[in-house]
């Protein structure tokens, strides 16, 4: 990593739409770091990948429902880049990790609601507040939403509700940062075959089959329609979006 290359930090990015996400980012010419929960060796294996493409990359452990750990995580995480860059900053924050539940409004346990609100809210919030003194100027942040916050589909009233909080903190991040010229802005995913809640969409033919009928373009999503989009918004030609909610679904339940 150089000074002059601009650096990532993407959380939840050793699977799924987080790994599409890092590998775009690094083929823009950003160097990246990702996060992971659990399967280190999967992580590695994307900092393979962003290597093997000419970025540098490295991988640190983080969960993100625990914001205690946070301020530990950044000091090593800005002691790496100091020792690599001779600086301890970023410039993009990219808020994905998270994790699916499907249950009925009428069964949902407040120990569920309390999981989805640490993940999907309060984590977000909190690590993206106690990396602002790390992120330079001009930058921004990038929070993974959902089609849920714009449309209901049953089992889905906490995870999508969550979303939708995230949603309306984008847009406060927005004009809260604009005096360091940091965006904010959303991107919301339609239904994406990866093994996010157990891979349902992938697997689950009746799912697929339903998801595909409700979308414009007939079919369900793939990682790789949508990591090159919060890429985009990591670029300067992204500059002047702000506030922003960008749905990536393929036209679903229009």
């Amino acid at each position: 990593m150089d000074t002059k290359t601009k650096i990532a930090l993407v959380t939840g990015g050793s699977r799924g739409i987080g790994k599409n996400t890092a590998l775009k980012i690094a083929q823009k010419g950003l160097d990246v770091i990702i996060t992971y929960k659990n399967s280190k060796e999967e992580a590695d294996q994307v900092v393979n990948e962003i290597t093997a493409l000419g970025r540098k990359a490295a991988a640190f452990q983080l969960d993100t429902t625990s914001v205690k750990n946070f301020d530990e995580f950044i000091q090593n995480v800005s002691k790496h880049l100091q020792e690599n860059t001779g600086s301890a900053h970023i410039d993009y924050l990219v808020n994905n990790a998270g994790t699916a539940l499907y249950s009925p409004f009428m069964q949902t346990t407040e120990e569920q609601m309390d999981e989805m609100f640490n993940i999907h809210y309060k984590g977000v919030f909190f690590l993206s507040q106690k990396m602002l003194p790390f992120m330079n100027d001009g930058g921004g942040i990038i929070n993974i939403s959902s089609g849920l916050a714009r449309f209901a589909i049953p089992g889905s009233s906490v995870y999508g509700s969550m979303k939708s909080g995230v949603e309306t903190l984008t847009r406060y991040m927005a004009k809260e940062l604009g005096a360091r010229r940091i965006k904010a802005n959303v991107v919301a995913p339609g239904a994406i075959e990866t093994d996010f809640g157990g891979g349902r969409t992938r697997d689950d033919k009746e799912v697929n089959s339903f998801i595909s009928n409700v979308t414009a373009l007939g079919r369900a999503g793939l990682p790789d329609d949508i990591g090159g989009v919060v890429a985009f918004l990591c670029t300067d030609d992204a500059g002047w979006i702000n506030g922003q909610r960008i749905e990536v679904s393929g036209g679903m339940n229009l």
